[in-house]
């Protein structure tokens, strides 16, 4: 069961049905997920959460999907350690570190957010699924695809080192060098979404995809005897992570 109750735009509230569309169509602000929260506080506990697998579908109430997930059996729910002697040298006295590394299955945390994207494509019946990428993204993007049964295509901007071409090709996925940077790669692929219909992750996917990430901080808060820190230091890019997190 879903909780899902629809898309909401950050800026002006205006209410979208649950669809493909990342883009408000009154002021161009961004579309984010709402949820029955009532509802879900009244589904789930902590102790149903804590007998679950340990991935990041064991939050699943609070994820944008339909029925039992398929995707992404072995990404989230990553350590999370103690660093003492480096906590010493900061003059921090608990000092923890969150290692994304291990995710699976292309050791990123890409995973968390492509397995909620690519999930949703499937649900939507996209044939194809896409990204414009630099890198870890596409990687994701490709391998989740494979699992899915889905056809993806990939574009990146030209100058990206061949490690990360070869790291989607394995799975599977056609890769296309597009001549420009990152940002002409986006807006090309802008365009294709809209002509072609293909599920891009990071666009017409993207308020599902976004989600993905609010699992690192349900994570964080459930190793942690479900406490919050008192701060939270995020790498960043895109910046996706950082509003779902506090979210």
């Amino acid at each position: 069961m879903s909780y899902v109750t629809g898309l909401k735009c950050r800026e002006c509230g205006q209410e979208y049905p649950v669809s493909p569309l990342h883009v408000c169509e009154t002021c161009f602000g961004p579309l984010e997920v709402a949820y029955d929260y009532a509802g879900i506080k009244a589904a789930i506990s902590r102790a149903a959460i804590e007998r679950r697998p340990h991935n990041l579908w064991r939050y699943r109430e609070l994820l944008p999907i339909e029925g039992q997930p398929e995707i992404g059996p072995y990404s989230g729910f990553t350590p999370l350690l103690r660093v003492e002697r480096l906590g010493a040298e900061l003059g921090i006295k608990r000092l923890y570190i969150k290692d994304d590394t291990v995710n699976h299955p292309t050791l990123s945390y890409k995973d968390r957010v492509v397995s909620v994207a690519i999930s949703k494509a499937r649900e939507f019946g996209f044939k194809t699924v896409s990204c414009a990428s630099t890198g870890n993204l596409a990687t994701a993007v490709a391998a989740h695809a494979a699992r899915a049964g889905l056809q993806c295509v990939i574009f990146m901007p030209e100058g990206v080192e061949a490690g990360k071409i070869v790291g989607s090709t394995i799975y599977g996925a056609e890769v296309i060098i597009i001549r420009g940077n990152y940002d002409d790669v986006n807006r090309l692929c802008s365009e294709i979404a809209d002509k072609y219909g293909w599920a891009f992750v990071n666009i017409n996917l993207r308020p599902y995809y976004t989600e993905g990430a609010k699992t690192f901080g349900f994570e964080l808060a459930e190793q942690l005897g479900w406490r919050l820190p008192q701060h939270i230091v995020l790498p960043t890019a895109g910046g996706t992570i950082l509003p779902k997190v506090a979210k």
